[in-house]
């Protein structure tokens, strides 16, 4: 089955539709916004997993090997990698969160950024 996929200029948000046959008409709208001047973009191939073996990829150890729960960044990677694994839009406010975390993480990491050390005290 083809998958097509489109970008909406209007809120930036990707859209897709999936079509029986390369030959079926596609009414492309944004799903998100409604909006109907989007863009066709070019589109990976994609497998589609049965649920069962991703959830057993996604409880792979191997996948949990740089994770660090203490670093918000980190937390922020593993959301988004989860997220994309599972398929999910996991919608605006978890991306916003994400991106929050992933800002903190980087304050944290420059200089006078983060918690006290032991300068400040």
């Amino acid at each position: 089955m083809p998958i097509y996929e489109y970008r909406c200029p209007k809120c930036g948000r990707k859209s897709e539709f999936i079509t029986l046959r390369v030959s079926e008409a596609v009414d492309a709208v944004c799903r998100h916004c409604g909006n109907e001047a989007v863009q066709k973009i070019p589109s990976r191939v994609r497998v589609r997993l049965s649920e069962e073996t991703r959830l057993e990829r996604l409880s792979d150890p191997s996948r949990f090997g740089s994770l660090d729960e203490n670093d918000p960044k980190s937390m922020a990677r593993w959301m988004k990698q989860m997220g994309r694994e599972m398929g999910d839009d996991l919608g605006e406010d978890v991306d916003e969160l994400v991106e929050q975390a992933m800002e903190e993480g980087e304050a944290a990491e420059s200089p006078g950024g983060g918690d006290f050390s032991d300068d400040t005290l």
